[in-house]
């Protein structure tokens, strides 16, 4: 193709020579005839007519001479171009009827405890006993309130019981020594009646005051912030000196033990979930699995999906609130193949293509091929085409050849494409 391509530029010059020879003869022979006529100078003439023969036939020699010497120097560019054929690496392109990609859904990585704490009782914050981030167990002191207000009242819920007490026994020895007088008629009945029934409201009087007493004593235990579980303590949202009533949140905290993963899903993704089966999630660029617990009957009317629900390995480090993502895989049917990303040339207006590898009686070279790009996945990319099945296709280093060169391959590096899988976020 080289040597076809420059052969007209050499010829050319070749065959001016000729027409300016043949001009030249013509002139000559025009200038010979009137002189012909003229005897007086026919040796004359007879000199011109030979010396104008020795020159065309110089010229055409030498013409001859160039033309050849053309000839074998396109000849010898054509067998340098083919033994300097430009290695390429390729591949073969392999047509399928279809290809799988995934669809990542995102979601966020919750404890399976979460809360806010504070006190049940009001009060002014007195102690805080840990701070943020710290591992409790359960039962660990949190806070604690000024107490002094509900040990004063607990003194006196404890006196009063101690006063009821003491006149309930009183009134329990007057009853018995009365008795027996009433069985006498020394005493009105009214009289012992009044006695036994004062005893009976001592009784009420004393198991009040002993309930006063607890809770008192309930308050006061109630007044030391306690942790509910194993937990770390996430945020502190009061401070020392604050006055707190009961409902107002103290501390946040996240159970330890357990972690799952709450990932929007599609709707028309989540009938085919199975609850039971384990599914890889995608924490930090690692796979984890993890087992679906349920989903969510409800709806977000914003996202417009429902929540899958994952229950992560035990002692697996993940943080309250951590992105967590799910690739659940679909099947796509459109006919195509998959190439290198590095296979493929940019054009104008989004237009893609290929170099595929051709024979002819010149050589192998390459011929542009075009191709749409369908979907892309890690360093390949499913496209469809001009490339039919079986082509091969320069793999890389495309930005340095142009259709028609003339390239060599090698049959021992040849690769085939396999199908590949698309990730694409929704």
């Amino acid at each position: 193709m080289v040597g076809t391509a420059f052969r007209p530029f050499y010829i050319q010059p070749v065959w001016t020579v000729v027409y300016v020879t043949t001009i030249n003869i013509n002139v000559t022979l025009i200038n010979i005839t009137p002189a012909g006529a003229n005897a007086m100078n026919r040796k004359s003439t007879k000199a011109r007519v030979v010396t104008t023969v020795i020159a065309v036939a110089i010229a055409s020699a030498t013409t001859f001479a160039i033309s050849a010497a053309l000839h074998a120097r396109v000849a010898n560019a054509d067998r340098t171009a083919a033994v300097h054929a430009m290695p390429v690496s390729h591949d073969r392109f392999e047509l399928q009827t279809g290809y799988q990609r995934e669809h990542r859904y995102l979601g966020l990585i919750q404890a399976a405890t979460r809360s806010f704490v504070g006190f049940e009782v009001p009060g002014a914050l007195d102690q805080i006993h840990v701070r943020e981030g710290q591992r409790v167990d359960v039962g660990a002191a949190l806070a604690t309130l000024d107490s002094d207000a509900l040990v004063a009242r607990q003194a006196a819920a404890a006196a009063t019981v101690e006063q009821v007490s003491a006149e309930l026994e009183l009134a329990r020895a007057r009853t018995v020594r009365q008795a027996p007088l009433k069985e006498s008629g020394a005493i009105s009945a009214q009289t012992f009646d009044d006695t036994r029934l004062a005893e009976k409201a001592l009784v009420s009087a004393l198991a009040s005051a002993r309930a006063n007493l607890r809770t008192i004593d309930i308050e006061l235990e109630k007044s030391v912030l306690r942790a509910p579980y194993a937990a770390i303590v996430g945020r502190q949202l009061l401070d020392r000196g604050a006055v707190t009533q009961p409902g107002t949140p103290v501390f946040s905290l996240v159970s330890t033990v357990e972690r799952e993963a709450h990932i929007g899903i599609a709707i028309e993704k989540a009938d085919n979930l199975v609850p039971g089966q384990s599914y890889p999630l995608q924490l930090r660029g690692d796979l984890v699995s993890a087992k679906l617990r349920a989903v969510r009957p409800d709806v977000n009317p914003i996202t417009m999906t429902t929540v899958a629900i994952f229950d992560l390995p035990a002692g697996l480090n993940a943080f309250d609130g951590e992105p967590v993502a799910v690739s659940l895989p679909q099947q796509e049917s459109e006919i195509g193949g998959w190439v290198p990303l590095s296979a493929l040339i940019e054009g104008d207006r989004g237009v893609w293509s290929a170099l595929a590898i051709r024979e002819s009686d010149a050589g192998t070279y390459t011929e542009r091929a075009a191709v749409e790009v369908m979907h892309v996945a890690d360093d390949q990319a499913y496209v469809r085409g001009t490339l039919i099945d079986g082509d091969l296709i320069v793999a890389d280093g495309v930005h340095r050849i142009a259709p028609g060169t003339l390239v060599a391959t090698d049959p021992s590096g040849e690769r085939s494409i396999k199908a590949q899988v698309a990730r694409v976020t929704p």
